[in-house]
């Protein structure tokens, strides 16, 4: 520095002092600078005290030679020192300079200006709130300084500033809030610390409503919940834990849907678990002003759902979410309104982040219009259909999904049916799930879908109804022959269910045809649970007449079963249609129709169809229908018709029907069985008939079966079948009968 320069009314001494080495001599210039400084004050010179400080901050602090800016320093210390209460009036001349020295690469001259600026902060107290951003954003700076002396003297510096702050009812958080939001975003650890620290002086002051922009540094927070660092996510746990409070506090006043998209995108296993609890806060507070955004939620809480024990506490909150958002939902939400054009997301501003999430958000509200939310169905359902595509959700989450699509069939009706053709294909699809529990929701969903009104209205407007009964027919030589405009609607022997019922029916049978391992292993308990969730008789007359219908004769015949209690008295009108329903489709397989027969008790008909089995190929196959007919006649189902072989007189044509199996069978295990069975008859010789006892034998129907057209019926169902295995030259037609499975499976 020249010292010949005119440093006026700094005397050469002081210069020289303030440029030498020694910080004992450089102290000795401070004290005649505040000596100096103090004299201005007592003439009222403001004049000369600016002077003084310009020299200091350009000609010392901001020079080149380091120990010039330690000496400039030490010397705007002793300005502000010497100033006191009027310090506030030089303040941006006095904090500028030193501030500056913060950058420097000397670690000593940072910790040097770090010691000024306390000094003048102590001095100014209050005053220097006004310039507290560029006092905050050096301290941020300092705070992961790697110098320890330098980190020990920003944080006496930070204490202080807190303390002013804290006293104070001047804080400008408007303006600090950008400021704030900025750096909440910093990697640095020790500059998270930093930050958090100043987020909890902040909160704990009665006179800063902090929580008003804390949708402005949530997303920033829960950032840095998921430090690395134990004790910075502890400090970060502790302040979230201290808004929470004040949300559940001032809940009213809480922006929530603001902060509800914030919680959604953060998936991580840190700070997920504090997500899901923030987002269950939210919807057992805000209530149904959280509908709008229920895509979205949906769209973070679901996957949560099927973690396992290790995260189990984030899968009891996630699970908390899910049930309270779905409480939501009601009957309200069905009416019908219009969409105001800003309700509409933009999709751009979903692209634009970076999260492998899809949002469905609504525009924030305010809080006027809290009371009147719309329901984001749209949205919801295009997130539940994804989980269900998806093969990789869990089996927890696929059963909240179709909870969630059974809620929304019951709560809304009208709405949710519009989209029932775009859900319908995967609902089918995941009959063939692994989990017998998904597979019970999903027929609990779809019979619902088959039986509500709201489908009725639907129906007109499906396109895939008017060639729906097509979908069942053999390609290949078999042509399909596409039924009217209105037959595929609705079947005919099913008017209390609407439109999807029959759909959904012949779905179900062509997934049976093309799926065999389905049919084979879970057909006979989706057919038991669909009689428990809808009327019986419309499951079986419904199958009954697609299979009418149907060209693949092995597939028809493979797709019979029984209504046990309700064929067993054939007494009312119901009940006897349901028979010959029944009958003409069961045709298909000559052992089953005799089953048929047993179960209703027909064993006249029994008899007169055993007399012509003597007219078909006896093959194999045929012969092994026969065993498991003869097993099943074990078994406790039929115990009744075992029970009625004690009243020969009454049962005539059952014993002879059962000795008419007996002759069919060879020489086996099921011949020694049925044998011995008969051989326990009372006695042989009342097995002779007469006129008389076979108008005994008749049992009593208020409706008459014309079983003559039956065995037509019968007759020309086989010669259709002999006629397919000559033109087949001679192939093999392989008969698998569910009927006697799904029974032995109630044995």
């Amino acid at each position: 520095m020249n010292t010949e320069k005119d440093f006026s009314p700094l005397t050469p001494n002081i210069v020289r002092a303030l440029n030498d080495k020694l910080y004992e001599k450089r102290k000795v210039a401070a004290l005649e600078i505040e000596k100096l400084v103090r004299e201005f004050v007592a003439q009222n010179n403001s004049t000369q005290i600016k002077h003084v400080i310009q020299i200091l901050a350009t000609e010392f602090a901001l020079s080149q030679h380091p120990h010039s800016r330690k000496g400039g320093l030490i010397g705007l210390a002793a300005c502000s020192i010497a100033l006191g209460k009027d310090s506030g009036l030089y303040l941006k001349e006095l904090i500028e300079p030193v501030l500056a020295c913060f950058n420097d690469s000397d670690s000593r001259l940072r910790y040097y200006a770090c010691e000024a600026l306390y000094n003048i902060v102590k001095v100014a107290r209050g005053a220097v709130l006004p310039h507290f951003n560029v006092l905050f954003d050096g301290l941020s700076k300092l705070a992961a300084d790697p110098d320890p002396n330098v980190k020990s003297g920003s944080e006496l510096l930070d204490r202080l500033l807190k303390d002013i702050v804290t006293e104070s009812n001047k804080f400008d958080l408007v303006a600090f809030v950008p400021l704030l939001r900025e750096r909440i975003y910093s990697n640095n650890q020790y500059a998270r610390q930093f930050i958090i620290s100043w987020i909890l002086v902040l909160e704990s002051v009665p006179d800063i409503n902090l929580l008003e922009y804390l949708p402005e540094i949530l997303d920033g927070l829960f950032q840095i919940l998921g430090d690395s660092s134990k004790e910075i996510r502890k400090m970060c746990e502790v302040v979230l834990g201290e808004f929470l409070k004040e949300i559940k506090k001032s809940s009213p006043n809480v922006k929530f849907a603001e902060m509800a998209n914030i919680l959604v995108i953060h998936s991580n296993d840190l700070i997920q678990l504090t997500a899901m609890s923030w987002m269950r806060e939210f919807i057992q507070l805000a209530g149904r002003v959280m509908l709008p955004y229920s895509s979205g939620i949906l769209t973070a809480v679901l996957p949560c759902l099927s973690y396992d024990n290790h995260k189990k506490n984030t899968k009891e909150a996630a699970s908390a979410c899910n049930h309270s958002l779905m409480k939501l939902v009601t009957p309200e939400d069905d009416v019908e309104e219009a969409m105001p054009p800003s309700s509409v997301p933009d999709d751009s501003s979903c692209k634009s982040r970076e999260f492998n999430f899809f949002f469905f958000f609504a525009p924030t509200m305010p809080s006027a219009e809290r009371t009147s939310v719309t329901l984001d169905l749209d949205g919801i359902v295009q997130v539940l259909d994804r989980h269900l595509h998806d093969p990789g959700t869990g089996m927890m989450t696929r059963i909240a999904v179709l909870k969630w699509l059974y809620h929304l069939y019951i709560k809304t009706p009208r709405k949710i049916f519009r989209h029932t053709d775009s859900l319908f294909p995967v609902l089918m699809k995941t009959l063939s799930d692994e989990s017998d529990e998904v597979i019970l929701k999903d027929l609990e969903l779809l019979a619902e879908i088959a039986s509500s009104p709201a489908g009725q209205t639907e129906a007109s407007e499906s396109s895939e109804t008017t060639d729906i009964k097509s979908e069942l027919q053999v390609p290949g030589s078999a042509k399909a022959v596409k039924p009217g405009p209105k037959s595929g609607d609705c079947s005919p022997s099913t008017p209390s269910m609407n439109s999807y019922f029959y759909k959904f029916m012949i779905k179900l049978l062509r997934r049976f045809s093309m799926e065999r391992k389905l049919l084979d292993m879970r057909g006979a308990f989706i057919i038991r649970q669909l009689c428990l969730l809808l009327n019986a008789e419309n499951i079986f007359h419904s199958m009954a007449d697609i299979l009418l219908k149907e060209e693949d004769l092995k597939f028809a015949s493979t797709m019979l079963f029984q209504l046990r209690n309700q064929l067993k008295d054939l007494r009312t009108q119901e009940s006897c249609a349901l028979f010959c329903c029944l009958y003409r489709s069961w045709c298909h397989n000559p052992v089953a129709t005799v089953s048929l027969c047993f179960l209703t008790q027909n064993y006249k008909h029994a008899y007169d169809l055993i007399q012509k089995f003597g007219d078909l190929e006896v093959t194999v196959d045929f012969l092994i229908e026969v065993d498991k007919l003869v097993q099943l006649i074990e078994c406790p189902i039929f115990t009744y018709l075992r029970l009625q072989l004690l009243d020969v007189e009454n049962n005539p044509y059952l014993i002879k029907a059962l000795y008419g199996l007996l002759m069919l069978l060879p020489q086996s295990q099921a011949f020694q069985l049925l044998s011995h069975r008969l051989h326990c008859v009372p006695n042989p010789e009342l097995m002779r008939t007469s006129p008389q006892t076979a108008l005994r034998s008749r049992r009593p129907t208020p409706v008459d079966i014309d079983y003559g057209e039956l065995l037509q019926h019968f007759d020309r169902v086989q010669n259709k079948h002999l006629e397919i295995r000559n033109q087949r030259a001679g192939r093999t037609f392989v008969v698998l009968c569910v009927f006697v499975s799904f029974l032995l499976f109630w044995c």
